[in-house]
């Protein structure tokens, strides 16, 4: 082994003096560190799985209430076909009530005029 350099001898004297002047009073009890509880990673990654399940959530919805472009849906029907067309009042020489057609017979086919001309 080398002899000490003076740096090195001085080094460790002053060290050994700085040593002697602390006792144990003046060493404080451990004590756990006060620091915030939640750290900026745990924070961010409770973020981030919030917002990949927010954004989840809307494109399920988005789907499900948006039908489908295949499935169109039907179109009413014109009018409704449990009802009959309404009555149309024709002069008779009966002096009685009109009479309505049965719900429950099919509805007179409207007259047809032909307006056809021939060339």
């Amino acid at each position: 082994m080398s002899t000490p350099s003076p740096t090195e001898e001085r080094l460790r004297a002053a060290l050994d003096a700085r040593a002697r002047l602390i006792d144990a009073h003046d060493l404080s009890p451990y004590r756990p560190p006060t620091g915030p509880v939640w750290g900026t990673r745990r924070i961010r990654r409770v973020v981030s799985a919030v917002a990949v399940t927010v954004a989840a959530a809307a494109a399920v919805a988005f789907l499900l209430l948006s039908g489908s472009p295949e499935r169109p849906h039907p179109a009413p029907p014109a009018r409704d076909p449990r009802t009959s067309p309404p009555a149309t009042s024709v002069p008779s020489s009966n002096t009685g009530p009109p009479t309505r057609p049965s719900p429950t017979s099919p509805p007179a086919a409207p007259p047809t005029t032909s307006t056809a001309t021939h060339r």
